[in-house]
């Protein structure tokens, strides 16, 4: 059995001046943006075979959290003038961030809901939490990751889950390889989506309930097939299940038709031991004319998805867009720049992309905690603030499809995500073209 050495958790001395990192551009809108009835959390999940030894896995997961000191942030108090804001580098955390729930029928569900509804404070290094889930009929148990999104992301959880992998189990994980990225193509450029008017879709209300906050229905299908030398990925076909589900929910609901804009968050960071943390994937939209999503021609709609996407993804850019990047230059202090900020967001709010898509494919870290096996399953969600209200996330292990629906209550209710996790999934199958 794998032995590991526990950091002594303790508050920072009085006075001791730490270093600090100003906040960059994708953090500082997410802090300027940020509130209470839809928290910018991204939960996590990885499901294990056996149950964990807490006081081990405490011990290894703070442990991996030294190993990359950029984890180990808090948002540092700021003076009314400041023009930035900045995280403090603690070195150490402030709080236990491993706990143990107790073992009982339901946790599950209710630490699902704790991700959804309170997220992690700024204020406290790391801004993250584990749970540790157990129910009394199931052998095995649940890692619950709980990511503030203002200071992190999905990748960059997985890559601290795989490091504290490593040391509770004492085994070296293989080498991870680079996220494949597509040459440019020597073909004639094509534009990396069609011209569209001014406004895209919005998805079509269904019956939202009255409390507000976000909601999640966590579901698992098969990988779809492709046939031998496809043109196109599997993100490709999970695009295009995305674009036909949400057109078909709109007709269904009246809503007239409009060219859809789907955002994708690119990761061009490596997964292994060096990968930065922190919020590292740059944003890009792919689009689609209402024509191309009335489901007539799924052939022809996957191959020009394929093009779109391997255009975008060769194309350099900033993470949020060079406007994103002008309105945090740290030109006027932070309190007049997050006024402006969120007023600028309310009056885009109708030209914001129809909803998002993340796929994180394959998980790149086998994720074996020794005793307590090797993860079989790994769901993962991001946040469904309006005026999106909707996500869709992905990640596959052992041949399956881990698939995430989250919205807003403000627009969806429990009854609507079902029903579109059926439409996705019918779709997804219709993509299997040979």
């Amino acid at each position: 059995m794998a032995t590991v050495e526990r950091p002594t958790h303790r508050d920072t001395a009085p006075g001791r001046q730490l270093p600090c990192v100003p906040f960059p551009v994708v953090d500082e809108v997410a802090r300027h943006c940020a509130q209470d009835t839809e928290p910018n959390t991204v939960h996590i999940e990885i499901h294990l075979p056996g149950r964990v030894e807490p006081a081990r896995l405490r011990a290894a997961f703070d442990q991996a959290l030294a190993r990359y000191p950029r984890a180990l942030m808090r948002e540092r108090p700021r003076g009314r003038f400041a023009r930035r804001y900045e995280w403090e580098l603690t070195g150490v955390p402030d709080t236990q961030v491993v706990t143990f729930p107790p073992r009982a029928a339901g946790a599950l569900a209710a630490a699902r809901e704790r991700a959804l509804a309170v997220a992690p404070p700024l204020a406290s290094s790391p801004p993250l939490r584990l749970e540790v889930v157990e129910e009394p009929r199931s052998p095995g148990c649940v890692l619950l990751f709980t990511l503030n999104h203002t200071a992190l992301d999905g990748p960059a959880c997985l890559r601290l889950a795989a490091t504290a992998a490593e040391i509770y189990s004492g085994t070296p994980a293989p080498a991870v390889p680079p996220p494949a990225r597509p040459a440019p193509a020597a073909a004639p450029h094509r534009p990396a989506r069609p011209a569209l008017p001014a406004r895209p879709a919005r998805v079509a209300a269904g019956a939202p309930g009255p409390v507000p906050g976000n909601a999640m229905l966590v579901t698992e299908l098969p990988v779809p097939r492709r046939g031998s030398g496809a043109p196109f990925t599997v993100n490709d076909q999970l695009m295009v299940a995305t674009a036909l589900t949400v057109a078909d929910w709109n007709r269904a609901h009246g809503a007239p038709d409009r060219p859809l804009r789907i955002t994708m968050p690119v990761d061009d960071r490596t997964r292994g031991p060096e990968m930065p943390i922190g919020n590292g994937t740059r944003l890009v939209e792919v689009g689609f004319t209402a024509a191309e999503t009335d489901g007539s021609d799924v052939p022809a709609l996957l191959r020009r998805t394929a093009e779109r996407t391997r255009a975008l993804k060769a194309q350099p850019r900033p993470q949020l867009g060079h406007a994103a990047r002008v309105l945090t230059l740290p030109a006027l202090p932070v309190a007049v720049r997050a006024g402006l900020t969120r007023g600028l967001r309310r009056l885009a709010a109708p030209w914001t992309s129809t909803t998002l898509l993340s796929n994180i494919g394959r998980v790149p870290h086998p994720l074996d905690f020794g005793d307590a096996g090797q993860a079989t399953a790994v769901w993962f969600s991001a946040p469904a603030r309006m005026p999106r209200g909707l996500t869709v996330t992905t990640a596959s292990t052992g041949g399956r499809l881990h698939l995430v629906l989250r919205w807003s209550r403000s627009l969806l209710g429990d009854d609507d995500g079902v029903r579109l996790r059926e439409l996705f999934a019918h779709h997804l199958k219709a993509t299997e073209v040979q």
